[in-house]
């Protein structure tokens, strides 16, 4: 597998919180790849909670690790690394493991925030240095979107930008009938977003929650880029 250039188009949604929709974030090829270095390793989707992972009626879907070896998870992460310019500091921190998200009918992340309460303890073979980090901002890729439902729902964002359209003319975003943005899933298209403020903490407007696909499959990939503390 070969990195090529691949063009992507942004649009700001939301200036405080960040959050950005690119269109064409991921070309044909790496999502048939990505799809492929995953699909053996999906197990129950699990939470963090009390210090540990465990599994919870909170989050239904399937996940799946994906190696960062992987010639076509490198070529996105790369990506992902030149989007954020200087927002990470190459010296100490990094990307964190990709992970693939898969969604059948009636399936669901309720709300949950990507950022930690409190900066996680720098493990052994994690690539940043520090002794603690935290996930300072967030990418949502859609591989598959063979779905009704199954939209991200932002309830806390808001915006005055009209919403971009998909090839057959249908809203990508829509205003919440319980507040905020829900946006539905388009093979290709990530939404990126900042989960810290300056000083470190967590921002509450970025909560979040994938909800219920009503009919097929939705399959992402997220990626999270993590600051490291000294």
């Amino acid at each position: 597998f070969t990195c090529l250039p691949h063009p992507y188009t942004t649009e700001i949604v939301s200036i405080d919180p960040l959050v950005i929709y690119i269109e064409s974030f991921l070309a044909s090829t790496e999502i048939k790849a990505l799809l492929e270095a995953g699909e053996s390793a999906f197990a129950p989707s699990r939470v963090y909670k009390s210090g540990h992972n465990q599994g919870t009626q909170d989050r239904t879907s399937s996940s799946a690790g994906i190696p960062r070896d992987n010639p076509a998870v490198g070529c996105v992460l790369a990506r992902a690394e030149a989007f954020l310019g200087t927002m990470l500091d190459p010296s100490r921190d990094d990307i964190g493991p990709p992970q693939l998200v898969r969604y059948t009918a009636g399936q669901r992340f309720n709300r949950h925030h990507d950022w930690y309460d409190r900066p996680q303890p720098t493990r052994r073979g994690m690539l940043g240095r520090g002794k603690s980090w935290n996930r300072i901002a967030s990418f949502f890729a859609i591989l598959e979107d063979k779905c009704t439902g199954g939209e991200t729902w932002f309830p806390f964002v808001n915006t005055t930008v009209l919403s971009k359209t998909d090839e057959e003319g249908r809203q990508i975003w829509r205003n919440h009938e319980d507040g905020g943005l829900a946006f539905r899933p388009v093979a290709g298209n990530a939404l990126f977003w900042v989960n810290l403020f300056q000083n470190g903490t967590g921002d509450q407007r970025t909560i979040h929650a994938g909800l219920p696909v009503t009919e097929g499959l939705k399959t992402a990939m997220n990626i999270w880029p993590r600051k490291f503390y000294a």
